[in-house]
C-alpha cells in the first residue's frame, strides 16, 4: 500500500447481532457498503483494506482511518447496513485529506461520526500543539 494515501481499515469480524439474519458479519457487510462506494473512495484518496480483528469487540463495527505522519482514528458503533454511516466514512476522508496532518477536532468530523470516535492518535513526529514532551524529572 502507498503512505501516499489514507488507508480506511475495516475490522472483518466485527458481529453486529445479524449474523443470524444476514448470514455474514457486521463487519464484512460494512466492508461490502464501503466497497460498493469504490469510485468514491478512489476519488477521495483513499485505500481500503480489512483486519481480521481490531480488538473491540464491545463496540462493533470498528474502522480506523491512518496515513503516514497523520492521525488515525477509531471508530465504533457503525451500523454496515445504513448509508448514512458509509456517506459519514467518505465525507470523513476528505475532510482529513485537507486538514494538516489529518487532524480534525469533533465539530471538523460529520456529525455521525462525532460521538462514536474510540480514539485519536497522533503522528509519532507530530507538529500538534496537542502533543507534549514529557521528560522525566530530574533527581534532586
Amino acid at each position: 500500500m502507498s503512505d501516499e494515501r489514507a488507508v480506511l481499515s475495516i475490522c472483518m469480524t466485527c458481529r453486529d447481532g445479524r449474523e443470524a439474519e444476514t448470514g455474514t458479519r457486521g463487519g464484512s457487510r460494512l466492508a461490502e457498503a464501503i466497497f460498493a462506494r469504490i469510485d468514491a473512495l478512489n476519488a477521495a484518496g483513499v485505500t481500503l483494506r480489512g483486519v481480521k480483528c481490531m480488538s473491540q469487540c464491545k463496540r462493533p463495527c470498528i474502522v480506523s482511518l491512518s496515513q503516514n505522519d497523520r492521525f488515525t482514528y477509531v471508530f465504533g458503533d457503525l451500523t454496515p447496513d445504513e448509508t448514512a454511516h458509509t456517506d459519514a466514512l467518505l465525507e470523513l476522508v476528505e475532510r482529513y485529506n485537507n486538514a494538516p496532518e489529518g487532524f480534525l477536532e469533533r465539530k471538523d468530523r460529520p456529525e455521525l461520526l462525532q460521538a462514536n470516535i474510540l480514539g485519536r492518535f497522533p503522528p509519532i513526529h507530530s507538529a500538534s500543539q496537542l502533543v507534549s514532551r514529557l521528560d522525566p524529572v530530574a533527581a534532586e
